[in-house]
């Protein structure tokens, strides 16, 4: 395991890139997986995504409930109308902090570790994570949302 040096600056070309799904669970994804815990848990994040260790693979890890889950193939099946507006950071724009208006709750639903489909339905900090991580994955970051709102 090691701790991967994460990708720095809006502007980088692979922090916007859209990932690829991953066809299965191998050997080699749970050492990507591994690597992305040591890695977040040395920047101390809440959630990390694989593009910002410069990877192309559908994969990110998300703080839900207390615990650093995996996600694998992440989708988000449906969002509620009720949004709510915080201030997000982000391990690829150190010292920015953006407020941004997520929904509430999600229905997410994903691959976990092990190869198993899961469904949850998640809420508030825990739906807000994973919302930022899968916006990872399609290429978008906090900063595009000043923009927006």
């Amino acid at each position: 395991m090691s701790v991967l040096p994460i990708i720095i600056g809006a502007d980088h070309p692979l922090l916007r890139k859209k990932t690829k799904s991953v066809p299965k669970v191998t050997k080699e994804l749970l050492k990507l997986i591994k690597d992305l815990q040591e890695t977040v848990k040395d920047a101390d994040g809440a959630g990390i995504a694989a593009p910002q260790v410069a990877r192309t693979e559908r994969v990110c890890l998300a703080l839900i409930s207390g615990k650093m889950i995996p996600l694998i193939n992440p989708k988000i099946t449906k969002k509620s109308e009720e949004k709510e507006s915080a201030e997000e950071g982000c391990l690829s724009l150190p010292g920015i902090a953006v407020d941004v208006p997520r929904s509430v709750e999600i229905t997410l639903k994903y691959i976990d570790a092990k190869g198993k489909a899961q469904e949850r339905k998640l809420k508030h900090f825990d739906a807000r994570v994973v919302q930022h991580e899968v916006d990872h994955l399609e290429g978008v970051l906090i900063v595009d949302y000043q923009a927006i709102g």
